[in-house]
């Protein structure tokens, strides 16, 4: 029993979370349970919350360390750990992706809370990447656990349509990684293997331009198939929760020239280890250490 309701939303992935006020002090117990939650359902949603910033930092901060906003693009004004997350055309994020596996540890979770959302449109879809290995043929998963990709922020998950664009991907870049990751991730609490891929992924170790392509693409399908995923509609005042070790987000851009707000704080996490025990490495720039608390080798 908890001491909060679960309102299941999708078959594989995604629970609505009731009866719980996000801007109260909580505590260790219901932290815990919530936990308890969010390695289950993956991604955690919560309706009608009166959130300000400070309350969204003290809430995802119980997770553990928070990040700061983002490697190399601003934060929000007087706030270096929330990201605003702006739906300005040209610039938008509609691409699948697991957020900024780039570097050596990427978040372990983050937090989402809408401020201005879109009357139609404007949603974002969730995928859970463990229900896609699971999903895999047998002899395509033996083949995944071998697989090494390497994550690059050089190549941007919104492709450059206008000036704006242009200058946020000069920004995005500005300061460039590469980091090798394990194709197939264990989960660190719940020892459940994902495929932790996603637009950062641009090839795999041991394969030429196009065969990576293609195996990343095969891979890719099998998290983005519909059962595998959730939508979820916002309103002002929602905040969702979501374990970045094991899904990927996708944020249609369908919503034309309507305003979209949303502001992003995740929780620092640690090295990915694969399934042979190995543990991803950077290629190329640092450990990142001005965004994530620095893990031990």
């Amino acid at each position: 029993m908890t001491s909060f309701d679960i309102r299941r939303i999708g078959g594989r992935i995604g629970a609505q979370i009731l009866g719980v006020d996000l801007s109260e002090d909580l505590d260790d117990r219901l932290v815990g349970e919530l936990n308890t939650a969010l390695l289950a359902h993956k991604a955690l949603f919560f309706r009608d919350q009166t959130l300000d910033d400070s309350g969204q930092l003290r809430f995802a901060a119980r997770f553990g360390e928070l990040t700061t906003a983002h490697p190399t693009v601003p934060s929000v004004e007087g706030q270096p750990h929330i990201l605003p997350v702006d739906g300005e055309e040209g610039v938008r994020a509609n691409r699948w992706h697991t957020d900024v596996t780039f570097v050596r540890t990427p978040p372990k979770a983050s937090t989402l809370r809408a401020l201005v959302v879109p009357p139609y449109g404007g949603n974002t879809l969730i995928a859970n990447t463990a229900a896609a290995y699971t999903d895999l043929p047998g002899p395509l998963r033996e083949f995944a656990d071998r697989l090494w990709a390497v994550h690059t922020n050089d190549h941007d998950y919104a492709e450059p349509r206008n000036r704006a664009a242009a200058e946020r991907r000069a920004v995005f870049t500005s300061r460039r990684w590469r980091t090798a990751h394990p194709v197939v991730r264990v989960h660190p609490e719940s020892g459940e293997r994902g495929l932790f891929i996603g637009g950062f992924a641009q090839h795999l170790l041991g394969f030429g331009a196009d065969e990576s392509r293609d195996l990343l693409r095969v891979l890719q399908s099998y998290v983005t198939r519909p059962e595998n995923t959730v939508r979820w509609a916002w309103a002002p005042g929602d905040l969702v929760l979501f374990d970045n070790r094991i899904t990927q987000h996708y944020a249609p851009d369908d919503y034309g020239d309507l305003p979209r707000r949303l502001h992003r704080v995740t929780v620092a996490g640690d090295v990915p280890v694969g399934a042979d025990g190995g543990r991803s490495r950077v290629l190329e720039g640092d450990e990142a250490a001005h965004y994530t608390p620095a893990a031990v080798a």
